[in-house]
């Protein structure tokens, strides 16, 4: 065997090996990522919410706030950012949501969300106080809490919260590194000979049902 061929073979064996230990490693590391996602959209598509405890609400009412006397003009992205050490200071964490903004009444509805847990902010502009309304809506919502969560990268009005942000950081990575583990699934198995016949079979097999199912549902 010539030299240059046989160092062709040896980039060749190390590249498999690279590639192999990456799907085997970074696979195990989004594995959590991919469950999560996973079970919650099962939730989602059977809309079947499993209540493993009891939902619990809590009210309560702060006075005396000090809020901006243009915030009811505000909107998008400036009333985010309005809001923010509102709620810091009223002691709401999370990711703010739609808000309403009911001129008539002078109230602003914000909805705060966190994994587990749904809270209404009623701020009455009047008056300087806000009606707060927090549930505890468990597990199974907080997954799908965190499945919808990375959404639209919107960043005026969504992603207003640290931990949503870093979340969203992990879902993107999640599906680069699911994309790469597809690639490199589909090189493995090619490399492995003995495999080759079968492959081709529940390759052909699942491209053939996706296309007919697409087929069936575009018409």
């Amino acid at each position: 065997m010539e030299p240059g061929w046989r160092e062709l073979c040896r980039m060749k064996g190390r590249f498999y090996l690279l590639t192999r230990d990456l799907h085997l490693y970074l696979g195990l590391f989004i594995s959590p990522f991919v469950l999560v996602f996973s079970i919650s959209v099962f939730f989602l598509v059977h809309s079947w919410i499993p209540k493993f405890a009891p939902e619990t609400t809590n009210k309560r009412v702060v006075s005396n706030l000090v809020l901006p006397e243009n915030l009811q003009s505000l909107s998008g992205g400036p009333l985010i950012d309005a809001l923010k050490p509102i709620l810091k200071n009223m002691n709401v964490p999370g990711e703010i949501g739609f808000y309403q903004n009911l001129v008539k009444e002078k109230k602003l509805i914000v909805p705060v969300s966190i994994p587990g847990r749904a809270t209404t902010v009623s701020i009455n502009l009047a008056t300087h106080e806000a009606t707060i309304v927090s549930r505890e809506i468990g597990l199974a919502s907080a997954l799908v809490t965190l499945h919808r969560a990375p959404g639209p990268h919107a960043p005026a009005i969504h992603m207003n919260w640290f931990y949503i942000k870093l979340w969203r950081w992990f879902a993107d990575a999640t599906v680069y590194l699911t994309l790469f583990i597809s690639i490199s699934g589909i090189y493995l198995w090619y490399v492995l000979r003995a495999e080759r016949k079968l492959g081709f079979i529940l390759l052909f097999a699942g491209t053939f049902t996706f296309f007919a199912l697409a087929y069936v549902l575009g018409r």
